[in-house]
Parts: structure tokens; sequence; C-alpha cells
């Protein structure tokens, strides 16, 4: 591969990854078989470069807004003139998802292990175990909840080990392929947010006979903002209105003192451990810019995400996922901290 296209294919990668982590589509992370039809055309040093087919099994799993994982075997053979080659294909491939919408998109590269099996007449057969590396790119299309269909094509590179009996030590064959995936669990559903609680004036205090007491010591008072009513699951869009930060924002207002204010998101054990780190860094700024929007000087604001620490519950071992997700909802918040905010005693 000359520059020119080495150069097209990283910008190409770049724009891609940006435009998938720009997206907050909801992933299933369950495991998906794949049973696999691949049509192959062999490198013309194996003797023949008829194009045949064959098949194989696989196995999958999104680990990744941007990522699949995919491993599994292949087998395929092609015969012409008195020449027989087969080839067995068994590795890995990572699938970079230019999207996750119901169309989705990708390019893949893999590593693996080829065993080719060369017959030739008057030659005997030869045969023997090399490295390969491979890239592509495909799609997949959703079907429903845990059925998709996905096609790719690639160029599998050998390095031939037992050069000195095939007689070359490179090898170049290309693959289509057509699957239908069965993922094992339908995809986690995001429970609806609930209606925001009604906002309660409490009347003044009735005036004193007397002069009243002076105020009580400023105190620090933390605030806790749970996900289930400020987010809705797996998102980082506030769900409005959103009267509690009002409060806040008001009380800020009212005493430009207060200053060095932690706003800390959370979630829950749910994903991986990166994906929730950014979730909740994501749901703190969010939280952040809102009291931006309120008048709130961002200087005296700082939002952090701690991704599954600290959770308030623990014990959730539900099989039902929707059940599972109701569990954790408690570990699933943001909390502001170091507001002073100074109460009178009635």
């Amino acid at each position: 591969m000359n520059n020119t296209k080495k150069i097209a294919l990283a910008a190409a990668i770049l724009c891609s990854a940006a435009s998938a982590m720009a997206q907050e589509e909801v992933i299933n992370p369950s495991w998906y078989v794949m049973p696999t039809v691949v049509g192959i055309k062999p490198d013309a040093d194996f003797g023949t470069d008829k194009k045949d087919w064959g098949g194989g099994l696989k196995f999958g799993k999104a680990v990744h807004p941007l990522w699949d994982i995919q491993i599994g075997a292949t087998h395929a053979r092609a015969e012409e003139n008195g020449f027989d080659y087969r080839q067995t294909l068994v590795g890995a491939d990572a699938l970079l998802m230019l999207s996750r919408k119901n169309f989705r998109p990708f390019l893949l590269v893999g590593v693996g292990g080829q065993r080719d099996r060369m017959g030739r007449p008057g030659l005997g057969i030869q045969k023997g175990w090399s490295p390969y590396a491979t890239a592509g790119l495909g799609f997949q299309v959703g079907i429903n909840d845990q059925w998709s269909l996905q096609a790719d094509a690639r160029a599998v590179k050998g390095w031939i080990r037992d050069d000195d009996q095939f007689g070359f030590d490179k090898s170049l064959n290309k693959y289509v392929s057509l699957s239908l995936n069965y993922a094992f669990n339908p995809p986690p559903r995001p429970a609806p947010a609930p209606a925001p609680a009604p906002v309660v004036e409490t009347p003044p205090p009735a005036p004193a006979p007397v002069a009243p007491p002076p105020p009580p010591p400023a105190r620090f008072e933390k605030v806790t903002l749970e996900a289930t009513k400020m987010f809705a699951f797996d998102k980082a869009e506030l769900v409005m209105p959103a009267p509690k930060l009002d409060e806040i924002a008001a009380a800020l207002n009212a005493d430009t003192s207060i200053s060095d204010i932690t706003i800390t998101g959370y979630t829950d054990r749910l994903g991986s451990e990166k994906y929730n780190q950014k979730l909740s860094e994501r749901r703190a700024n969010a939280v952040r810019d809102y009291l931006i929007s309120k008048g709130i000087d961002g200087s005296r604001l700082k939002a952090v995400g701690r991704g599954e620490e600290n959770p308030v519950v623990t014990d959730c071992n539900q099989k039902k996922k929707s059940e599972l997700i109701e569990c954790l909802a408690p570990n699933r918040r943001v909390e502001v901290e170091q507001i002073t905010i100074e109460r009178r005693v009635q």
C-alpha cells in the first residue's frame, strides 16, 4: 500500500471515530453467534485463482460504542485443472463501528492462523500453518432486537512458514462473507424518565413579636441528584424541567461568595468501566452547563466523573435486565458538594 492510500485510510478511520463518539446509541452487550457463508478468490501462486465458496462459524460481542470483536473459523476450497486448494482461517477480528443505528457500516482488521493445503498434479500435497493479517470493510443491518445480517469483503495476507515446499513465502487471498447474526439476549431498554416532582412553595414564617434571632452559622450542604430523575438511563442530557437545579442556581446567585463547588457524576456498574467513566463526566458537565446557563460564573464550578465508584447499593443480582437497572438506580446520581447556604431557624 502506498503512502497516499495509508493517509486516506487513517483519515477515514479518524473521521469515523469522531462521528461514532458523538452518538449516544445504546449497544447490546450480549454475545452473538454468526453462521457464515464465504466466497474465496485464491492467490494464483496456490495453483488456481478460481472463485469458489466455503463456510464457517464465528462469535461476536460489542465491547465499546466504537468496537465489536469477532472470533471464529472459516474453511474454503477451490479446484481447477487438477489443482485442489483448501484454506482454513482461525482468528480474531476487531470491527470499528461507524454507526450504531440500524444500518451499521464498519472497518475491520484481524490476525490469526491459516492452514493451507495445496494439491498439484505430479507434485503431491503441500500443507502447513502460517500467520496471517486481514483488513476489509462491511456493514450490519438490524432485522429485529436479536437478529441482524452482516456482509464484508476483506484481503487476507499470509506469511508462508513452509515456503520451501510451497515455492513462495507470501500469499494474498480475497474473501467476501455473509453472516446471519443472532444475539443471545435482547438489548437493554432504557426506563422512561419519571415525571418531575412538583415544586412545593414553603410559606414564609409568621412574624415574631420580638426581634428575630440572628441566623445560625453557615453550614455545608451536599445535594444528591438521582440520575433516574435528572437523566434517562444511559443518557447525559438533562430531563427538563429541573426544579432542584433551579433551586441551587438561585442559592448561588444570592450569595456570590460561594465558590469551589464540586459537581460529581456517578454511574451504575452496567457497561464497561471506561464507558461509564465518560458517561459520569458528561452528566456532571451537563449539570455544570445548566448552572452556567442560569448566570453562575463557570470559575465557581468544577465537574468531575467517578464512574462506578462509591456505589450506594451493592447487592443487586437480578437476572432480568429491567429489574437489575431499577435496583441499581441509586448508584446513578450526580452530587453537588460544598455549597454554603444560610438558613433561619423557625
